[in-house]
């Protein structure tokens, strides 16, 4: 079962036609994403601790977008993946993420997904998610 969760990020209104991750404004390259809970061990619809998550994502700025997934606990980061969304990926079982870590062995954390497209070694984010990864 998969369950999806749309969450806006105001870090990202107005940056890059963002747009609050829906779409972009003026033609201005932006990009979306999608949050989707992809095992929802306790069947509530949101991310849980040692659950996994992979994303929609959608983007006008490249056909080769990335996600980085970054999450804290106390402002201390307990876990940080990075992986492409597009057909052609090379590891795309990277596309799926456990929501857990080492240094991240149970409870709630927040977390910044960051869509980026990279132009040889610049990289531009395009769009954004936080959300709240729950114990």
């Amino acid at each position: 079962m998969v369950a999806m969760l749309a969450i806006a990020s105001p870090a990202f209104a107005g940056k890059g036609g963002g747009n609050n991750g829906h779409g972009g404004k003026g033609g201005t390259p932006s990009g979306g994403l999608i949050l989707n809970v992809v095992n929802d061990a306790n069947l509530n619809g949101l991310p849980n601790w040692g659950e996994s998550i992979s994303f929609t994502v959608t983007s006008t700025a490249t056909a080769e977008p990335h996600v980085s997934v970054v999450c804290k606990q106390n402002g201390v980061v307990v876990y940080g993946a990075t992986t492409g969304y597009y057909p052609t990926y090379p590891w795309p079982w990277t596309q799926v993420m456990i929501l857990s870590s080492q240094m991240w062995t149970g409870g709630a954390a927040d977390c910044q997904a960051t869509l980026y497209a990279y132009s040889g070694s610049t990289s531009t984010a395009i769009g954004g998610l936080a959300f709240t990864v729950y114990a």
